[in-house]
């Protein structure tokens, strides 16, 4: 796989099939995907004590999270044309008024066999506890969308740091993008996956369709009188931005494009397929691994950035591959199969950091940007280079 087409969000699919084998070992290769699944475990379930932790966060606020079905009846699916209404999944993370409770699971197993062919990440530990109560008064939101073909499960640990600074966060599935649980245990396949590789327009497609989702969640939150869909979450509606791994980051973009009420948007290793428009003077931060491997990855950053008209930052961590800003990465260092990745892929997928490192660095950026620009408070790590992370550089 060429460093080129892991740079595009178009190739998660293939990133997926070699981290299956990264899980699960030589047996999963012959072992077939799961097409249905019984019902999940509840969601208060205790995970399995000896699997591995989500990596703490910065600060010991504790985080509360829960999941919730999500309908928008105004709009037709568009990977489904003859569904009349869109159906997504989407966990938050927040602030919690108390620590105690049990911790939430990571993914089910069924879902875990779905997405990798094997149970064993369904494992992971999570730091944020189920169904907690949030922590009272308004809270700046943050939006998460995945990489194509990703779960919005490899957004867990940047949930539940950015919820441990004080942010609401809501995490996407775009459904039928990637295998997506329902209630009941229904899983919903991923109907794109294939139309990538054939369809030129695709990553314009998919961006235009998740900024709607992630527009349709922002309108279940701010929702009038409160009642949005986690009980007791209140969000500033003043102050919201959208962030993204791949695909997702793209989509970001285009739905801060699109909507005025988000206010500052972050692209994590992802091209973009729809030219920047409309952003005026809104900041972005653009975080690369290995300044996009090629000529032409690079070079669709920078017509990007030349396009961004606000405060603009543009980070490169070189030592990173492209899933590097998702759990992908450490859940593979963690669970010890980083090693089995063909010799070929593993490279471009992950790099040579260590997945806990590139977390820190994402975390950390990412935190800095939001924090500036959601909240005003003082970012010097958005400014010069840090000792605290001197394997990142500023590609501008």
């Amino acid at each position: 796989m060429s460093k080129t087409v892991r740079w595009r969000s178009a190739a998660l699919p293939i990133a997926s099939t070699a981290l299956v084998l990264a899980l699960a070992g030589p047996a999963a290769a012959s072992a077939p995907a799961a097409t249905a699944a019984s019902p999940t475990a509840d969601a208060t379930a205790a995970p399995d004590a000896s699997g591995p932790r989500v990596p703490a966060t910065s600060t010991r606020r504790p985080v509360g999270t829960t999941s919730a079905r999500l309908v928008d009846r105004d709009r037709p699916d568009p990977w489904r044309p003859d569904t009349p209404t869109r159906e997504l999944m989407v966990t938050f993370w927040y602030p919690a008024d108390s620590a105690r409770g049990a911790h939430a699971p990571y993914l089910s197993a069924e879902l875990s066999t779905a997405l990798y062919g094997t149970s064993e990440p369904a494992g992971v530990r999570t730091g944020a506890v189920a169904g907690a109560r949030p922590e009272p008064g308004r809270h700046p939101l943050v939006l998460l969308s995945p990489g194509f073909g990703l779960s919005r499960t490899t957004l867990t640990a940047l949930g539940e740091e950015l919820a441990a600074r004080g942010y609401a966060v809501a995490a996407v599935d775009h459904t039928y993008e990637t295998s997506v649980e329902f209630p009941g245990g229904r899983i919903e396949p991923c109907l794109a996956c294939g139309q990538e590789g054939t369809d030129p327009d695709f990553g314009a497609k998919s961006s235009r369709a998740r900024a709607a989702d992630l527009r349709f969640v922002i309108d279940r939150l701010a929702a009038p009188g409160g009642r949005g869909p986690v009980r007791g979450l209140a969000v500033d509606p003043g102050r919201i931005a959208a962030a993204g791994h791949s695909l997702g980051g793209a989509a970001a973009l285009e739905a801060m494009a699109e909507d005025r009420r988000i206010r500052a948007a972050a692209n994590l290793d992802g091209s973009v397929w729809i030219p920047p428009t409309g952003l005026r003077s809104r900041p972005v931060l653009l975080f690369s691994a290995q300044l996009g491997g090629s000529p032409e990855a690079t070079g669709n950053w920078e017509d990007t950035w030349k396009r961004l008209g606000g405060p603009r930052y543009w980070v490169d961590l070189p030592t990173a591959g492209h899933l590097s800003f998702s759990d992908e990465h450490w859940v593979v260092d963690a669970l010890g199969s980083r090693d089995q990745l063909p010799a070929d892929s593993g490279p471009g997928l992950f790099g040579t950091v260590r997945g806990d490192r590139a977390l820190a660095a994402t975390r950390a950026y990412l935190g800095a940007f939001l924090d500036r620009h959601l909240l005003g408070r003082p970012a010097p790590l958005l400014d010069r280079p840090s000792r605290a992370f001197p394997e990142v550089r500023f590609a501008k």
